[in-house]
């Protein structure tokens, strides 16, 4: 991607919103936006939104491989280019939807991103019965039931990318969490910065708070992305 960065428009305001996607976009590649935004602003919102700039629908689809199938097309016809699913829905279903991606990308850069474990946990935040294995082991398990269905991207965190990447080297990652080492990361637990990320090997990074509740929306995003192409310019 020429810019890896993605903003996440979690707010619930509409007007809000629309005037952080008008201060931001010179500085980002992308708009994550996810149920919230979603259900309160309504499709005509994001099919708008989408002709903007590259759009990131982060719903992370989890059900009987039919409903997900359904529920990606619709992520599709909004006009995403990404959209997410849970690694953990099962071979069947990711089968289904390599073959579902296949046919999307045919008509348009599309790509189905498929959820490892949340950048918000911790090995104490697994279930009991999760927690025999370690949370890295899980990620790479799940990664590689992913790639082994046919699909090649992931979400995970920055803790995992490196291992990913040699594991993987195909694979999209997309990293959220992403925060400047001297902000607070409130819910997201593993975190790293954009320079960190990027050399693990991440393909693309999603920042939320630090941009969304800064003073200077733009001001914050553009810091991001010149630290993003600072880094970039240097590995090339």
């Amino acid at each position: 991607m020429k810019n890896p960065l993605f903003l996440a428009l979690d707010v619930d305001d509409l007007e809000r919103a629309n005037e952080l996607v008008k201060q931001t976009r010179a500085f980002v590649g992308g708009f994550k936006i996810g149920p919230r935004a979603i259900m309160r602003f309504g499709p005509d919102w994001v099919k708008a939104l989408a002709q903007q700039a590259p759009l990131f629908i982060d719903q992370k689809y989890f059900d009987i491989p039919s409903t997900m199938i359904s529920s990606v097309r619709a992520s599709f016809d909004l006009g995403a280019r990404y959209c997410t699913v849970h690694a953990q829905s099962g071979a069947q279903a990711l089968r289904e939807l390599a073959e579902l991606e296949a046919e999307l990308q045919s008509r348009r850069s599309f790509k189905i991103l498929a959820v490892t474990v949340l950048t918000s946990m911790t090995p104490h935040d697994l279930p009991k019965y999760s927690q025999a294995v370690s949370l890295p082991d899980q990620v790479l398990a799940l990664a590689d039931l992913v790639l082994s269905c046919g699909l090649s991207g992931l979400v995970c965190s920055a803790n995992e990318v490196e291992q990913l990447r040699a594991r993987h080297p195909e694979s999209f990652l997309l990293t959220p969490g992403i925060r400047m080492s001297q902000e607070s990361t409130q819910d997201q637990k593993r975190v790293a910065s954009p320079r960190i990320a990027l050399k693990a090997g991440s393909s693309a990074l999603v920042v939320g708070r630090p941009i969304v509740d800064a003073s200077d929306p733009a001001e914050a995003a553009k810091v991001y992305y010149e630290e993003i192409q600072k880094f970039l310019d240097q590995a090339t």
